[in-house]
């Protein structure tokens, strides 16, 4: 029965996903990581400071956007942030993000530019023939898997 509501439900006052945001201890840095991992762009105005000021928006709440348009990433300063010890499940990852690339080539291209970034890989089934991944964590411990989609 909630399927029948949920078709019946109309598609324009359905929310529409904004942004998935990430809890972290040093926002600026993590914001950093992604933006180089995905190309993203700051939203205006959450830009790095120039040199020598103070980087009040990066001690709180940074955004950064596709140039494509769709969902956002933010990154939410916390003071402290229990790390995901995935795969064991002592503290859950909670969310992940999926990221995919089109041949097992580009995966181990990105898997290279994660490693430059600082991610740490925290599980490798490239080899697999039916679905090759690899599973990350970024900066903050958050982790996040690139697979062949």
């Amino acid at each position: 029965m909630a399927a029948e509501v949920i078709d019946m439900v109309d598609r324009e006052s359905v929310p529409r996903l904004c942004s998935v945001v990430l809890d972290c201890t040093d926002a600026r840095s993590l914001a950093e990581f992604y933006r180089s991992l995905l190309g993203l762009v700051y939203r205006p105005g959450d830009e790095p400071p120039q040199a020598g000021h103070a980087d009040e928006r990066g001690r709180d709440w940074l955004v950064l956007r596709n140039p494509d348009g769709g969902p956002q990433l933010a990154f939410q300063q916390v003071d402290e942030l229990p790390e995901s010890t995935w795969p064991e499940n002592r503290v859950p990852q909670q969310l992940h993000l999926d990221l995919t690339v089109a041949s097992v080539e580009e995966l181990q291209v990105q898997h290279e530019r994660v490693m430059r970034l600082g991610g740490r890989l925290l599980y490798d089934r490239s080899d697999d023939p039916d679905e090759p991944l690899r599973v990350y964590a970024d900066l903050a411990g958050h982790p996040f898997c690139i697979f062949v989609g």
